[in-house]
């Protein structure tokens, strides 16, 4: 037996709790902006995944009109920080309301690093940082769909093996349902058998 429900039956955010608790583990895109006047921004969104690999574009969604959406459409760049297991606390503290013209780097006490290729910075001490050129943005009810293609990778030599980045050395961090967060726990290997006619 199932409980069952519609969007209806669970108005306001309710539906979107239910939705956040089954749809996990979702990466964080830990995304850094600098405003046109300047200021640089930083916050995690955890509706964030691959969009197209051809060329390599990433996605994630602004709920809402925040920071991170207004400053990728001023200055057509963002910058995706891999969240990681260590800075925990930093990641949720950079989720924090903080009001325009407040760098969340510096609220928060988070280690600022150069880019290569676009104007906002890197965060210091994530081992791996997607350098994004504004691709496109979708508006959908309520929430911003915000597509940047990859224009610089860069990975920490500490996170990578035989030149690979490697998922025990990355520990990103995930968001589950409510307050709850996760980590990477067991990995398996499993290759996808070919098609054999």
């Amino acid at each position: 037996m199932r409980t069952e429900w519609t969007p209806e039956d669970l108005p306001g955010k309710a539906f979107y709790t239910l939705l956040t608790a089954v749809v996990v583990p979702r990466p964080i895109a830990w995304v850094s902006t600098t405003s046109a006047s300047g200021v640089d921004n930083l916050a995690p969104h955890s509706f964030f995944t691959v969009a197209c690999t051809e060329p390599p574009i990433v996605q994630f969604t602004s709920v809402g009109r925040k920071d991170s959406l207004r400053n990728a459409e001023a200055t057509g760049e963002f910058v995706v920080n891999l969240a990681p297991e260590p800075l925990q606390r930093e990641v949720n503290a950079t989720g924090t309301p903080y009001p325009p013209g407040t760098s969340e780097f510096d609220a928060v006490g988070v280690a600022r690093e150069a880019s290569r290729a676009v104007r906002p910075p890197r965060v210091a001490d994530s081992p791996a940082v997607l350098e994004c050129a504004l691709h496109s943005t979708v508006p959908l009810e309520g929430c911003t769909l915000v597509l940047g293609r990859v224009v610089h990778a860069a990975v920490d030599e500490s996170a990578l093996a035989d030149g690979h980045p490697e998922i025990g050395r990355l520990r990103p961090l995930a968001r589950l349902g409510r307050d709850e967060w996760s980590a990477i726990g067991e990995v398996s290997e499993l290759r996808r058998p070919p098609y054999r006619p």
